[in-house]
């Protein structure tokens, strides 16, 4: 049903056609249709500046489209089964930025998980909101943690029934989802919208019994997804879907306008039209195909001797990822120098986990690939194994916590460098990261404990990186505390 209509590409079609004509231009860009360029780099550029152009006759304007921009927003919430779709030139990010100045004001309740991408951070700060952070769960048979339960989900609701929004993560950049539905329906009682950062899941709009549901399709709000990360996109394009009762669609508009450049890329803008065309027409016996062929490349992985191949649940886990537990004793460190060494690049490392992401399509390279596991593994049989020492999880000291200051206040505030004991009961102006698990232990904004220091000082002699400098002499804090 959804395959209906869904064969055209007007923007792209519209831009192809423009470039079949061998206009004459007097208009930006610079490069004037290709003509000018440094001859010895044009062959890189040459397909594409043609199409690169600007707000034309009849190429329609991304802030108020009525022509090809409009058609083609149009084909893409028929696909992904939105009231409305917008394209993004921003990422995610701006998505995520737009999805929350959209639905909070200075001084309101969101209610957001703590391992969210900086994004929907930096989006809550800009709306003035009062974030109340959800821990995530520790998930012992994946070694990381995933998402808040639904207890702790429940609990935070109780204790800030006003929340203007939910914010989640689905699913989680491993490709790990969860019963978002139960969450929505959860919050919906209550009259509260869910804002998702999908960035991972847009080919979750493929109806197959092994791909994860959309959380457009489980009824979420506002969805944000990166169209690049899985289909056939261009890097920083994205696609925000609008569903809502809760949240005004104009106030989504006004923020996009405003976040968006007003000289948007139309090579970015047509590669979503590409990608929606994509999705919509892969055939699922196609799809069936790929992800039994991936089963064989998860087989391959499995003959390597320094890692496990975690398992993948049908229709909870994202199919097209594979991830590396790497085993006791041996360095993660060391096994992705030994893949690049030879040509193959994963998407993410962490101390214990490697990832690698297929496309949506037929992989052709498993002898090659079959070649380099073999190889990694006997140059592993030459590294003389570590001893091992038993890393325990990070306990974060509180399931659900607020800051002490909201933005504005910490704002005007004068910042002092101070060591580690004298930091106890100050409120930190910094947010200290553990890499990994990437999750803030310590946020700009909390006061810290006793329980922060000691668990730090044990990540800092664990040689755990911090994305901070100076953290082993102490932690800048607010003055006054």
């Amino acid at each position: 049903m959804k395959r209906e209509n869904q064969t055209g590409t007007p923007l792209f079609s519209a831009l192809d056609a423009y470039k079949q004509q061998n206009n004459l231009s007097f208009h930006v860009p610079g490069h004037k249709n290709g003509t000018v360029f440094p001859e010895d780099m044009l062959s890189s550029f040459q397909s594409i500046l043609p199409i690169d152009l600007t707000e034309l006759t009849g190429l329609d304007d991304l802030h108020e489209p009525a022509g090809i921009i409009e058609k083609a927003e149009s084909l893409a919430k028929t696909w992904f089964g939105s009231l409305q779709s917008y394209f993004l030139i921003g990422g995610s990010t701006v998505g995520n930025l737009a999805m929350l100045l959209a639905t909070c004001v200075p001084g309101e309740n969101v209610i957001v998980q703590r391992n969210s991408h900086k994004s929907i951070l930096n989006g809550i700060e800009l709306s003035g909101a009062i974030p109340i952070f959800v821990s995530p769960s520790y998930n012992q048979k994946l070694n990381r943690y995933t998402n808040p339960s639904m207890d702790q989900y429940k609990e935070a609701i109780e204790q800030y029934p006003d929340a203007k929004a939910i914010v989640v993560t689905y699913p989680d950049y491993f490709g790990h989802t969860y019963d978002l539905k139960q969450l929505i329906d959860l919050a919906h009682d209550k009259n509260i919208p869910i804002l998702v950062d999908e960035a991972h899941g847009v080919h979750f709009s493929i109806d197959h019994d092994s791909i994860p549901i959309s959380a457009v399709k489980l009824g979420a709000d506002i969805v944000v997804q990166s169209a690049h990360k899985m289909a056939p996109a261009m890097t920083m394009t994205a696609y925000l879907h609008y569903q809502s009762r809760l949240v005004d669609e104009r106030r989504v508009k006004h923020y996009l306008s405003m976040l968006q450049s007003s000289s948007p890329s139309y090579p970015l803008l047509a590669s979503l039209d590409v990608a929606r065309y994509f999705l919509a027409n892969v055939k699922k016996e196609e799809i069936t195909t790929i992800i039994q062929q991936i089963s064989q490349v998860r087989a391959i992985f499995s003959q390597g001797n320094g890692w496990d191949v975690l398992p993948c649940e049908k229709g909870v886990d994202d199919p097209f990822k594979i991830t590396l537990q790497v085993r006791d004793g041996y360095s993660t460190d060391e096994i992705i120098h030994q893949f690049e060494a030879e040509g193959v690049f994963p998407e993410l490392a962490t101390d214990k986990h490697i990832l690698f992401i297929l496309g949506l399509a037929k992989f052709s390279e498993e002898k090659r690939l079959e070649s380099v596991v073999k190889k990694i593994t006997r140059k592993l049989k030459f590294v003389s194994k570590h001893a091992t020492i038993e890393r325990k999880p990070i306990a974060f000291p509180k399931k659900i916590s607020k800051l002490v200051y909201n933005h504005d206040e910490m704002n005007q505030k004068e910042v002092n460098f101070c060591d580690w004991n004298t930091a106890i009961g100050k409120v930190v102006a910094e947010t200290v990261v553990p890499y990994p698990p990437g999750i803030p232990y310590l946020l700009r904004g909390e006061r810290v404990t006793q329980a922060h220091v000691e668990t730090i000082h044990y990540l800092m002699k664990e040689k755990i990186n911090f994305q901070q400098t100076n953290l082993e002499q102490g932690i800048c804090v607010f003055e006054g505390e």
